[in-house]
């Protein structure tokens, strides 16, 4: 159906199917918050800098401001909330980021954890250094990236020091 430069689309969005009249101007991202209400990917800057409204296209990572919704017509799209366990759960992933304190305000984890998801399935060696690369088209204004590394590798099952100030202190004398 095409009227007045509006199209209607099917998608399967984090496993479901879901159709929906947009404008063919509607970018991927503003489908996906207003239409279906999904609050991972979040509107950060809509030039694709920053990372925040990542999610998987047809099994391949994209910036959704940066995809009009026409162009997914028939696709599948995973946000961060494809990430979860059946039952709800957090993955390993996720609860390696809490563990870790590796989000503040949280507004880039999504696209991170993405990302990071993306990096730990593609049988890459994980490091510090193909971390930090992975997340090098992500902003984070709060953490600095270091828990953040910390999470992934943890997730990636590598030993990671605990989180700055929850380790055991024994005291100092002089």
């Amino acid at each position: 159906m095409t009227t007045n430069d509006t199209r209607e689309i099917t998608v399967t969005v984090d496993g479901r199917r879901e159709t929906g009249v947009v404008s063919d101007r509607t970018l991927l991202v503003h489908w996906l918050r207003d239409a279906l209400d999904k609050r991972g990917p979040k509107i950060g800057c809509d030039t694709g800098n920053c990372g925040a409204c990542t999610v998987r296209w047809n099994g391949t990572l994209v910036k959704s401001c940066m995809v009009l919704a026409v162009q997914v017509d028939g696709d599948e799209i995973e946000t961060a909330a494809s990430l979860a366990e059946e039952d709800g759960t957090l993955s390993r992933l996720q609860q390696c980021f809490a563990d870790h304190h590796a989000l503040q305000c949280g507004y880039c984890t999504s696209g991170m954890l993405m990302t990071a998801a993306d990096l730990l399935a593609s049988g890459e060696e994980i490091t510090e250094h193909s971390v930090r690369r992975a997340l090098k088209g992500h902003v984070c204004r709060c953490t600095g990236y270091h828990n953040i590394v910390k999470a992934i590798r943890a997730a990636a099952g590598q030993e990671v020091p605990p989180p700055h100030g929850s380790e055991p202190r024994e005291a100092e004398v002089r």
